[in-house]
């Protein structure tokens, strides 16, 4: 298994010429990685969600956000357009992939980005070795899930803050 070697930012996601390998070095005060995460709906409102792979490290079999870290080298646009359409073969472009908030976390640099996609999900391509499966929930399903811990829980700041940005694309989705 190859090991992703990531840019180590400063606080304002500045590169600061240093890298470090995944789960090899911590990173020291002030340092952090990018990570992104991406929203993803359908037009009548609906939110595709995925469980992670069994096989997976972290969070295995858990209903969570599509994302992952950035690679070195890439920014938040083309870590979030990869992660997408590796995880669940959806493409996108800058027109339809757009990020919405940035949250700094306790090492990490968190993008979160939105995106409209009315693909089957039967169509979908899932990545075996991240995705176990997908399904499409309603807000207040989705919300349920949060609340009953079935989705893995971000925290209730990173939560309020996604649902009031999703919110002003809602015109977007009639």
């Amino acid at each position: 298994m190859i090991t992703e070697k990531w840019d180590i930012l400063d606080e304002n996601g500045t590169p600061t010429g240093k890298t470090t390998l995944r789960g090899r070095n911590f990173l020291g005060s002030g340092e952090y990685h990018l990570v992104v995460h991406i929203w993803i709906m359908t037009r009548d409102g609906r939110f595709l969600i995925q469980r992670r792979s069994d096989t997976k490290k972290h969070m295995p079999g858990e209903w969570a956000a599509t994302g992952g870290a950035a690679i070195s080298g890439e920014d938040s646009f083309s870590a979030a357009k990869r992660e997408l359409f590796e995880e669940l073969s959806i493409s996108s472009t800058k027109e339809t992939l757009k990020k919405i908030l940035r949250i700094k976390r306790r090492n990490s640099l968190l993008d979160i980005w939105f995106t409209v996609c009315d693909t089957p999900i039967e169509n979908l391509k899932l990545q075996a070795s991240e995705v176990s499966e997908v399904k499409l929930v309603t807000e207040q399903e989705f919300k349920e899930m949060i609340k009953n811990g079935n989705f893995h829980n971000y925290g209730n700041e990173y939560f309020s803050r996604v649902f009031e940005k999703i919110s002003n694309f809602r015109g977007v989705l009639a």
